[in-house]
C-alpha cells in the first residue's frame, strides 16, 4: 500500500508525513524504516523493499522522498506503481512538484493522495486520516512542545481541544510518538545529521531530554504502544486511555 503527500505547502505536508510515521509507528513499533531519495535511490533497493521483510519485522515502512523530480527514477517507479499498492509493506510518497500525468496514474493505485497547497490555504491547515481542518487558533503541533517540556496542563487543555475538533486520538498519539522517536534519536549524540534528523527539530528534541530519565521515556514509550493495542483488541477506549496517561505525566 502506499500515500502520497504532494504540494508547495512544504511545512505543512512535512508535518503530516511525521504525523502519519507516528501514526504508524505506533500502529508497528517492530517495523522498519527506510528513507528513499534521489542520492540513495536504486532500483534494486525499491524491488528489495517491495518484496522484503526483517528477520523479525512484520513490516518496512519507507519514505519516498521527492524521486518523482528525477526522470530516472519516475520512469522507474511508474513501472512499479502497482506492486507498490500490492506489497505488504508501506510506502509513503512525499513530493513538493508533481505534474498531472503523474499525480492520475498515482491516484489510480494510491491508498490516499492529499495535496497541500499554499495558495488554497486560509489559516494553518491540518490534515486528519478522516476530515481536514482549516484552523486559526490551534496548531496541533504544539502538543509535541507541551508534552517535550513536560508541561501537562498545558498538554491536557491542547488535547481537549483535539477532542472538540474531533481529531482523533490516534493522531495525537502519533504525534506523542514521533517527538518521543526524535528524544531517543538525540540521546546519545551531539549532531543532527548522526541523529538523522533536521537540526531544528534535533536541538528541541535534545532540550527536551532535561525533562525526562531514560527509564521513564521506555516506560512513556511502552505506555504508549499498550495505548494503541489494548484499543484495538476493545479493552478499553482510546481517548480515555490517552487522557489519562496525559495526566500521568
Amino acid at each position: 500500500m502506499f500515500y502520497c503527500l504532494h504540494g508547495d505547502d512544504i511545512e505543512n505536508s512535512r508535518k503530516k508525513l511525521h504525523s502519519l510515521l507516528g501514526l504508524l509507528f505506533s500502529k508497528k513499533p517492530d517495523a522498519g524504516f527506510f528513507k528513499i531519495n534521489i542520492d540513495n535511490f536504486s532500483e534494486g533497493k525499491l524491488d528489495e523493499l517491495l518484496l522484503g521483510q526483517g528477520l523479525f519485522e512484520k513490516k518496512y515502512i519507507v519514505q519516498l522522498d521527492a524521486l518523482f523530480e528525477d526522470k530516472g527514477s519516475t520512469l522507474f517507479l511508474q513501472k512499479r506503481l502497482e506492486d507498490i499498492k500490492e506489497s505488504e509493506n508501506i510506502f509513503i510518497f512525499i513530493e513538493q512538484k508533481i505534474n498531472k500525468p503523474i499525480l492520475k496514474k498515482l491516484e489510480k493505485y494510491a491508498t490516499k493522495i492529499q495535496e497541500f497547497s499554499l495558495k488554497k490555504q486560509i489559516g494553518r491547515k491540518f490534515v486528519t486520516e478522516n476530515e481536514n481542518f482549516n484552523i486559526k487558533d490551534f496548531n496541533i503541533f504544539d502538543i509535541a512542545d507541551a508534552f517535550g517540556n513536560r508541561k501537562k496542563k498545558d498538554l491536557w487543555v491542547l488535547y481537549q481541544k483535539t477532542r472538540m475538533r474531533n481529531i482523533p486520538p490516534e493522531e495525537v498519539s502519533g504525534i506523542l510518538f514521533w517527538q518521543l522517536k526524535s528524544m531517543f534519536q538525540s540521546q546519545n549524540t551531539d549532531n543532527a545529521t548522526k541523529a538523522g534528523l533536521k537540526p531544528f527539530v534535533f536541538n528541541k528534541s535534545k532540550r527536551f531530554l532535561k525533562n525526562y530519565s531514560k527509564d521513564e521515556l521506555l516506560k512513556i514509550s511502552s505506555n504508549l504502544v499498550s495505548i494503541y493495542h489494548n484499543a484495538r483488541r476493545g479493552k478499553s477506549e482510546f481517548d480515555i486511555s490517552l487522557e489519562m496517561f496525559i495526566i500521568s505525566l
